[in-house]
């Protein structure tokens, strides 16, 4: 006989329902080279799932940062890492291991990057694509989204795995950069970050000229521009988004 089909436990459900995440899944992480536990052990699964950030805020940055979008950055990190936070004790209290990752912390800072991809889970777990942005895209929000991760050994259903982009043939946000950091390449599973952008142009840039943003963290010029997150200025049920709809 067959293994009977994994299910999500409803305690999950009703966690990302308590804390008002609509936008989440599991991402099967086997073949990646994972954080380890205490005792030196890797996970296997991560759960991620996306906060989204004021449209209004996010649509006002096209010129470049300011005080209110980096008050929104934080104060979303902020959320991101405290859910992160209470998942994990609560995946523990259950008897199963857990590590939060950190919503935007450079464990890295020659190679300019943290302990593992946000949008690597994203990706795996099916919430979006990596748009030429480099950042992850959802279907109706774009990219007007923080990301939260934590990984696990519960093993629930995956994904399915996003495996291409559908950002077609538009180029705004390689356009509107304004440090020339976006290669305009299009994203697939495993491309090299350095295809998609020069992490080092864009870092010179922000801390050369919006250093006054969490000492040049903040841009989000690319972000701004995109048209799947313009849409949701122009839906009224934009700013009430069901789980459904943001999928």
């Amino acid at each position: 006989m067959s293994d009977p089909p994994l299910i999500i436990p409803v305690w999950i459900h009703s966690w990302m329902e308590i804390h008002d995440i609509t936008l989440w899944g599991a991402a099967d992480l086997h073949d990646f080279s994972t954080p380890r536990d205490e005792s030196g052990e890797r996970f296997p699964f991560a759960i991620s799932w996306a906060v989204r950030m004021n449209p209004q805020i996010m649509a006002g940055i096209r010129k470049g940062p300011n005080q209110a979008y980096a008050d929104e950055y934080a104060g979303v990190n902020n959320r991101i890492n405290e859910q992160s936070v209470a998942l994990t004790a609560e995946i523990k209290r259950r008897g199963f291991r857990s590590k939060p990752l950190a919503a935007s912390e450079r464990s890295d800072t020659v190679n300019i990057k943290g302990d593992f991809p946000h949008k690597t889970a994203a990706t795996r777990a099916g919430l979006g694509w990596v748009g030429r942005n480099c950042q992850l895209i959802t279907r109706l929000v774009g990219p007007w989204i923080r990301l939260g991760t934590v990984f696990t050994d519960i093993e629930i259903p995956c994904g399915p795995t996003i495996e291409r982009n559908f950002c077609g043939r538009c180029m705004r946000c390689v356009e509107a950069c304004p440090a020339k950091a976006l290669k305009g390449s299009a994203w697939y599973p495993g491309i090299p970050r350095e295809e998609l952008m020069d992490v080092h142009a864009c870092d010179r840039w922000k801390k050369e000229r919006y250093f006054q943003y969490h000492k040049g963290h903040n841009c989000g010029i690319c972000s701004s521009v995109c048209p799947f997150g313009l849409k949701v200025l122009k839906k009224k049920s934009g700013l009430n988004l069901t789980k459904k709809g943001l999928q």
